[in-house]
């Protein structure tokens, strides 16, 4: 079997110590052929706060595909990577979601409200097949369900090569799914440590910037300082356990100071004009 590159494009700006940018999108065709042309590393389908549509989502990452650029690029590895923000919050357990996207062929999936070890566990858990716990890197155990026709597919591979790499990274280090868990809450903060120390697998925390500050009861208040002390806190502890932190709200005034304080995974608008997305990259030397 010849060696098969680096397929997700996120993975791969995070393995070389760059910062990787992604985006948030709707699941519609436009939308997606629009971020397919950008410099984003990725793109997250909305489907937290937009409706769950699986037969959308199967198709817009249809849309996501350029047949002149695969054969001028020779490459099967997507120019963005398609990812998914998912609706069920942490503590629903919702496993049949997470299993419905990745069997599509998404490369990563944002779990929302993950605040306790139970359901980061969950989450990651979600993400990988079964296996021995006498095998390899077993924990967390995988709960995933056996279908890889369709993802196998999409992303070029048979369904061996597809088993090869469909599991979670860094933990894997071949590993091609990204498991983002948001943290948006004051119990999640208070969890965290414990969380990044004891549930390996888990490649980005995204700050939720907007729950939080409802919580501390300043809602989208994000520079005031009680919600900035808890972001702090967020980014500080990611830190100490060598897990990338991500930004949900990069813009012209704050990202100089995201880059400098050490965020590694910024998502910013994406209007047609991505002008964020280009100062964010001359910033991280990504030109």
């Amino acid at each position: 079997m010849p060696d098969i590159p680096r397929l997700n494009g996120v993975i791969k700006a995070l393995e070389a110590g760059q910062t990787a940018f992604v985006a948030f999108t709707p699941v519609d065709a436009e939308s997606a052929i629009a971020m397919a042309a950008s410099e984003l590393d990725g793109v997250a389908f909305e489907m937290e706060h937009s409706p769950l549509d699986f037969t959308g989502l199967r198709s817009t990452l249809q849309f996501m595909l350029d047949r002149r650029e695969i054969v001028e690029r020779n490459t099967l590895t997507p120019k963005v990577t398609p990812l998914v923000r998912i609706p069920p919050n942490g503590n629903e357990m919702n496993q049949w979601i997470a299993k419905q996207v990745l069997d599509i062929g998404v490369f990563g999936i944002i779990f929302p409200h993950i605040s306790t070890m139970e359901e980061a566990w969950n989450a990651v858990g979600a993400c990988r097949y079964p296996r021995l716990q006498t095998a390899p890197i077993a924990n967390p155990p995988g709960i995933r369900g056996d279908a890889p026709q369709r993802a196998a597919r999409y992303w070029g591979l048979t369904q061996q090569e597809y088993y090869k790499r469909a599991d979670v990274w860094p933990l894997a280090p071949d590993g091609e799914v990204l498991v983002i868990i948001q943290c948006e809450d004051m119990r999640a903060i208070d969890n965290l440590p414990r969380i990044l120390k004891e549930v390996p697998g888990i490649g980005v925390v995204l700050i939720g910037e907007g729950d939080l500050s409802q919580e501390l009861g300043h809602p989208r208040d994000y520079d005031h300082p009680v919600v900035a002390k808890e972001i702090n806190r967020i980014l500080e502890i990611c830190k100490q356990h060598n897990v990338v932190c991500g930004h949900p709200h990069p813009d012209a005034k704050n990202i100089d100071r995201l880059v400098a304080a050490g965020y590694r995974f910024l998502m910013p608008s994406a209007p047609r004009s991505f002008g964020v997305l280009t100062q964010g990259r001359k910033l991280t030397g990504r030109n």
